[in-house]
């Protein structure tokens, strides 16, 4: 009984490790950013916004993040690896060129690239999603091709969304959007796809 109390233990531990690695960057990035957002800040002679400083810090943490996340899991998600990847190339050209455009576009890259991969996994009938959650989301075969075609609307709405409000709204808006609107929408999405879990669910033991 002990034994099992202590796995228990150190399985919700490594959650909340996990989690806090897996969001710990982007609140560093929010925090950074609502404290310098009216600043301007010189570094090495030239003149950097609030938003720019931000990136700055964003980048490192979360390569240690990704890093630590590797180190816990043993392994990354393409999602991750893409993400670490599109950071650091317009992430840096955000810094590099003084320039916020490229950082606020690196999520519609992202997304319209996850929304490409899964349409062809769709129409070629490739079950890439239960490759990479089924050990967390056992379903059917039928489920993951439904899951796969709604992963894929879901991920060019979100392309979409992010490219009207980071070209329409203020700076400050973005980062709210970044930081809460888009990880509540991807919520939502879970959400309401639980009945298609329930429905094409299948027990481990099977």
């Amino acid at each position: 009984m002990p034994d099992k109390r202590r796995d228990e233990m150190s399985k919700t531990s490594s959650g909340k490790l996990k989690a806090l690695l897996e969001y710990g960057p982007l609140l560093v990035f929010f925090v950074v950013f609502l404290l310098l957002r009216d600043r301007t800040v010189s570094i090495m002679g030239q003149d950097y916004s609030g938003f720019i400083v931000a990136t700055l810090v964003f980048i490192p943490v979360l390569v240690l993040s990704t890093l630590g996340l590797w180190r816990l899991t043993g392994r990354l998600s393409p999602m991750q690896i893409a993400t670490l990847v599109l950071v650091i190339v317009f992430g840096g050209l955000s810094v590099w060129l003084n320039d916020p455009r490229f950082f606020k576009i690196k999520p519609t890259i992202i997304y319209v690239l996850f929304a490409g991969l899964l349409g062809f996994a769709y129409l070629a009938d490739k079950h890439w999603l239960e490759a990479v959650l089924s050990e967390a989301l056992p379903m059917r075969a039928e489920g993951w091709r439904k899951l796969t075609l709604r992963m894929a609307l879901m991920f060019l709405g979100l392309a979409i969304a992010n490219e009207i409000v980071w070209r329409t709204m203020s700076e400050t808006n973005w980062v709210y959007f970044k930081t809460f609107g888009l990880p509540l929408l991807l919520f939502v999405f879970l959400m309401g796809n639980a009945g298609l879990f329930k429905a094409y669910g299948i027990e481990r033991d099977e």
